[in-house]
């Protein structure tokens, strides 16, 4: 029965420790009373642990200008950001990373690796943003005026929309799914891999992970450079352990612009 207790101590004390790595604060031990905990806290524990991060600002992102697959690079703050995220990630043990072949996804994946890590990365076009076709370049109030009714539904009933020209958000699930399960292919317990991507890529496989319709795509944020901790033991088990965290830019209370995809 004691080593029982002690291996379970361990592998809780594991589990600690990873959430203090990605969290930047230290963990102090706490005894909570009266309160149900998981029992998968006790279980062996292999899980894979995948970091989704969007990439940094760019003008386009600042004016509200839909950028889709343009390639757009990233403004001094967007560099700021990503500059800011290597800082936060810097003593996490990545051990993997793929990024969209776009540039502000590729330079902020190489900001957040540091040049000792750099050459981890990989691309994958499958990770890329959505193509919103003839959307692109434009303003939300210039599509409003040549496309108002698309856009009115691309804001409430996203799932329902094909971009002119371009992608459907089920289109975008199902090559970022793919790109992300060869990502993750045999990824093993003391891996950590770090996913740099888009605003509409996070968003869908982020509502796979949770089990929500691509309708709720907007109940949620993703800032610029923002972190997602995904943990399980498979691509089917994940679970979401962090969501839309920015900490390194931004206050706990603060708000990151975030205009467009």
């Amino acid at each position: 029965m004691a080593g029982q207790r002690n291996s379970a101590e361990a592998r809780a004390s594991s589990v600690v420790s990873i959430a203090t790595a990605v969290s930047g604060y230290h963990a102090a031990p706490v005894v909570v009373v009266g309160v149900r905990v998981s029992p998968r806290i006790f279980e062996d524990f292999p899980r894979m642990r995948i970091l989704l991060a969007r990439h940094g600002e760019t003008p386009w992102n600042a004016e509200g200008r839909y950028q889709g697959q343009i390639d757009i690079p990233l403004s001094p703050l967007g560099q700021a950001q990503a500059k800011a995220l290597g800082e936060r990630l810097k003593d996490l043990p990545i051990t993997r990373a793929v990024a969209s072949p776009l540039g502000r996804a590729q330079t902020t994946a190489r900001f957040a690796l540091g040049v000792e890590r750099e050459s981890l990365l990989q691309l994958d076009a499958d990770l890329q943003e959505i193509a919103h076709g003839e959307w692109e370049g434009l303003l939300a109030s210039e599509i409003h005026d040549k496309d108002p009714a698309r856009l009115r539904a691309w804001r409430d009933e996203p799932d329902t929309v094909l971009m002119p020209g371009g992608e459907s958000l089920r289109q975008v699930l199902e090559r970022s799914w793919r790109g992300l399960a060869r990502a993750a292919d045999g990824l093993g317990d003391d891996d950590i891999l770090l996913v740099v991507a888009h605003d509409a890529v996070n968003r869908v496989i982020l509502c796979r992970v949770l089990g929500i319709p691509l309708s709720r795509l907007w109940t949620f944020r993703q800032a610029p450079t923002t972190l997602n901790l995904l943990e399980g033991e498979d691509l089917d088990t994940l679970e979401v352990v962090r969501l839309n965290d920015c900490a390194h830019h931004t206050p706990f209370f603060g708000e990151a612009k975030h205009r467009a995809l």
